[in-house]
């Protein structure tokens, strides 16, 4: 980083448990992918190839050698997991991560038909093998507005308590469903639910794709929350956010001072 005069909230260095950031691998161009990666990896601890994107995307095993040449981590999106598992194939899912040398996995239910309690059993056999992070939230829309605040704690404590290592909050790429309204505003009750639990914030990964769900996740819970299904574009400029570098968070440090939520 240039060197500078000003203070700035304190960002863990990698590898880092608090203040992650995960892109969202949709299928940029390879160059691109690693141009990318190579002048953003300080700042960048994950990215997560897309629902099943994997299965399709020419030159995925030069993108993984980037990642590792860059020390970037990687995972499947969790609907390539309920693909296999809708076909009754959850050992080959399993050789399928493995043959690729991941060390991380997503289990989720947010597409089939498939219990909490269900999921919690996978997520507990995988973590065996996998560092486990699980999610919560329906992809669908109407289906997410009708699971109340306090199912989603209890699917949060389930979760973690079957061996889930972090627990991401759904909330697609377009910021459409989860732990969003279908018109990309937050839901406020499920966000309140969790900060009145006893829950550590570092135990959550919240996807926010835009630059709104960003912001209000960093006012509210400081510049090393965690955060996901960042574009391939957002890198620095969440960064900035994050560092009260960009006018959206200027004024959450003044006059040198750190306030709440900074360490």
């Amino acid at each position: 980083m240039n060197s500078h005069e000003l203070t700035l909230p304190t960002r863990e260095t990698k590898p880092r448990q608090n203040g992650q950031t995960i892109l969202i691998d949709n299928g940029v161009p390879l160059q691109l992918f690693r141009d990318t990666i190579s002048s953003t990896s300080e700042y960048v601890d994950f990215v997560k190839f897309g629902w099943g994107t994997s299965i399709i995307t020419g030159g995925l095993q030069e993108k993984i050698d980037c990642l590792q040449k860059e020390n970037v981590a990687f995972f499947f999106g969790g609907t390539l997991f309920e693909k296999f598992l809708s076909q009754d194939k959850v050992e080959a899912y399993m050789d399928y991560c493995q043959s690729f040398g991941c060390r991380y996995v997503e289990i989720s239910n947010g597409t089939i038909n498939l219990s909490n309690r269900k999921k919690a059993e996978y997520i507990s056999a995988f973590s065996g093998h996998f560092t486990v992070f699980s999610e919560v939230g329906s992809k669908d829309s109407a289906a997410s507005t009708g699971q109340d605040s306090s199912e989603w704690m209890e699917f949060i404590l389930e979760d973690l308590e079957a061996g889930a290592d972090k627990v991401i909050t759904e909330a697609r790429e377009s910021g459409t469903s989860g732990i969003c309204r279908e018109d990309g505003d937050i839901r406020f009750d499920i966000f309140e639910e969790i900060l009145s639990s006893n829950l550590g914030i570092e135990q959550l990964i919240f996807e926010a794709p835009n630059k709104k769900m960003q912001t209000f996740f960093i006012k509210r819970l400081g510049p090393n929350v965690n955060l996901a299904n960042i574009p391939f574009t957002d890198p620095i400029a969440l960064e900035t956010l994050r560092l009260g570098l960009r006018s959206d968070t200027f004024h959450l440090v003044k006059g040198g001072i750190n306030r709440e939520g900074y360490k």
